[in-house]
């Protein structure tokens, strides 16, 4: 009889963001599948777990896929866990779960942390509908990417690096024009970071001082939503 791959929710930030039900999932488990082993040997260590750690990143997905679903279909319970927040959201382990529902593996899931649905809760925008364009991409990409949302009315959210913020920024400003924007930058940890305002605001806003950190930016598509 196969066992299951479990996706557990991990903490974007705050280590004490975790639930009861993943704990015991990471306790109970036969094997941890994790993107980064050494951020998740920290975690483990943190709650007094130990156990073995498989790693599935972006570099060795192919390569480890057939272990852990052999793993799967020996009767190993897995879990599956991302760097932070919950596995499969612009992140390697998507093409595993899909494999394992090729496969005929069952897949469970235990919700937690998500800097999607947190930066959404947070920016106190209107959210019925909503675009998640994950990591953007560069150069002639990006301002492709940007012109497709000329007609849309909705809230999008992406992630994006410190490195680029500001560029990623300007891009935008330059082919949409005034939107309203929130950021948040390094949610959930000691140096947590909101700002809403007008997008130009938002780049004279991080022009001033260094951009350091993970971001989270949602853009109102809907002119006028700000007073």
């Amino acid at each position: 009889m196969s066992g299951k791959l479990i996706l557990v929710g991990t903490p974007i930030g705050n280590i004490e963001d975790i639930t009861i039900r993943a704990l015991k999932c990471l306790r109970s488990c036969d094997a941890i599948v994790a993107e980064d082993t050494r951020r998740t040997y920290y975690l483990l260590k943190h709650y007094h777990i130990s156990k073995k750690l498989l790693s599935y990143g972006v570099h060795n997905a192919e390569r480890s896929a057939w272990k852990i679903l052999n793993m799967l279909k020996a009767g190993a319970n897995l879990c599956l866990v991302t760097d932070s927040g919950m596995p499969c959201i612009s992140d390697p382990g998507q093409s595993l779960v899909d494999a394992c529902w090729n496969n005929g593996i069952e897949i469970d899931v235990v919700p937690g942390p998500s800097a999607l649905t947190a930066a959404i809760s947070a920016s106190g925008l209107p959210s019925k509908k909503v675009i998640f364009l994950g990591f953007l991409p560069r150069g002639k990409k990006l301002r492709r990417v940007i012109r497709t949302l000329l007609k849309e009315e909705a809230l999008v959210v992406f992630f994006e690096s410190a490195q680029r913020i500001l560029q990623t920024l300007r891009e935008i400003l330059s082919i949409l024009g005034e939107r309203d924007i929130f950021v948040g930058r390094e949610m959930t940890k000691a140096f947590q970071q909101f700002f809403r305002g007008k997008l130009s605001e938002a780049i004279e806003f991080f022009s001033k001082g260094s951009a350091r950190g993970e971001f989270t930016v949602i853009l109102s598509l809907r002119k006028g939503e700000l007073a």
